[in-house]
């Protein structure tokens, strides 16, 4: 594995919407809206481009408020989806192929549907795919281990928010750790 380097790497943000939140394990969506955020925010410090995806949100209603502010702020619109890997949407593949990062990080909704399919086509694309634990839920916390078993059999890496934001960032004692390490605590 290499280090990560922000403008290099991509973040993937999958269906964090209200219509699923709501049946998440809530200690899953505790972990999602702390750690998102702060991985968008790290992006966006540090240059780290964003895409982002909403499954059917006529029915499963928007990105959760934490994160759609962090996306706003980026200036990244969700792309609508019915199918549930990202990458079979003609507008994220498209971007995906313009920003042509070495990894993808994935974030999102449900591990074991959504998240996997993402990251077994991203994988089968060639990229390296990290899945932070802490940024992924499932409604049963079951499928989200099934799920995250899925990612790393497809060749995922599992990791965590703090570790690709601290990889990121490098070394201590820079501006960059020092805000980031103000929105860790």
């Amino acid at each position: 594995m290499q280090r990560l380097v922000p403008s290099q790497t991509l973040v993937a943000v999958i269906d964090i919407q209200e219509g699923l939140a709501a049946a998440m394990a809530p200690a899953r969506m505790a972990d999602l809206t702390r750690g998102v955020p702060l991985l968008l925010a790290t992006a966006k410090l540090l240059g780290a481009p964003v895409l982002a995806t909403e499954q059917y949100p006529k029915g499963l209603k928007r990105t959760i408020a934490p994160v759609l502010e962090r996306l706003d702020e980026l200036g990244v619109p969700p792309f609508e989806k019915t199918a549930f890997s990202a990458v079979e949407v003609p507008e994220f593949q498209r971007r995906l192929e313009q920003l042509a990062p070495r990894t993808v990080v994935v974030v999102g909704m449900e591990t074991h549907v959504c998240v996997y399919q993402t990251v077994r086509d991203l994988r089968a694309k060639g990229f390296e795919v990290l899945v932070p634990v802490d940024g992924v839920a499932s409604r049963r916390d079951e499928d989200r281990a099934v799920g995250l078993a899925l990612c790393e059999k497809a060749g995922a890496i599992a990791t965590s928010i703090e570790t690709i934001v601290f990889d990121w960032v490098g070394r201590a004692g820079t501006d960059d750790f020092r805000a980031i390490s103000k929105w860790v605590r």
